[in-house]
């Protein structure tokens, strides 16, 4: 018992220093509430997911500020990453995302994707064009051609589906914080005050 309150008390610590402690935050204005709670995959801990586009310059230059930010994460708070298929169009990027996973080079081929749409400016936006760059990675292409159209990636993409419509975001980056509260990147203004009204709500919902 002991234990776990000086663990809840270290993780209040992490997200309440600072400045940062001083700052609040309010629904309707920096952040939006989600009526109802969307159920979130890991119940009994915290989970913050990020919404994304791989063709989106602004979810580009969030990359570096979540990444930052999940490393220091403890283990009550979990981070997760889902492609968006909010726009049809994004849906070849989604697929690609979980046919990497479903390879385990989700790690290898996560920031080669970014770099080469936002800094190589290389047109990779259907299956073939997508494949190569698996190919040029070193990766399998024919796995990963029949990865980007297996079983569960097609039920992975219809999952992301219904719950982006639960979630009611109209655009990427946005971030859901324990399928309570969504950040957006317009509502926020910046990428540095985006992660300090998910450092509010992660440290709104640590307290008892």
């Amino acid at each position: 018992m002991i234990k776990r309150w000086l663990m809840s008390l270290a993780v209040l610590l992490l997200f309440s220093g600072g400045a940062a402690a001083q700052m609040s935050f309010s629904a309707g204005t920096d952040y939006q509430l989600i009526e109802p709670a969307v159920k979130t995959s890991q119940p009994d801990k915290i989970v913050v997911t990020e919404i994304f586009w791989y063709g989106c310059p602004h979810c580009f230059r969030f990359e570096p500020y979540v990444e930052r930010w999940s490393a220091t994460l403890p283990e009550t708070v979990v981070f997760e990453q889902v492609p968006s298929s909010l726009n049809p169009r994004w849906t070849e990027h989604a697929r690609t995302y979980y046919a990497f996973k479903m390879m385990g080079a989700l790690d290898r081929a996560h920031k080669a994707l970014f770099d080469a749409l936002h800094l190589k400016r290389q047109r990779l936006n259907s299956l073939d064009t997508l494949a190569e760059f698996a190919a040029g990675l070193g990766l399998d292409e024919k796995a990963f051609r029949e990865n980007y159209f297996s079983f569960p990636v097609e039920t992975q993409i219809r999952k992301n589906i219904q719950k982006e419509k639960r979630y009611g975001h109209q655009g990427v980056p946005a971030v859901i914080v324990n399928g309570k509260y969504m950040v957006s990147a317009s509502q926020a203004g910046s990428n540095e005050r985006m992660i300090q009204i998910m450092n509010f709500l992660v440290r709104q919902e640590l307290t008892p």
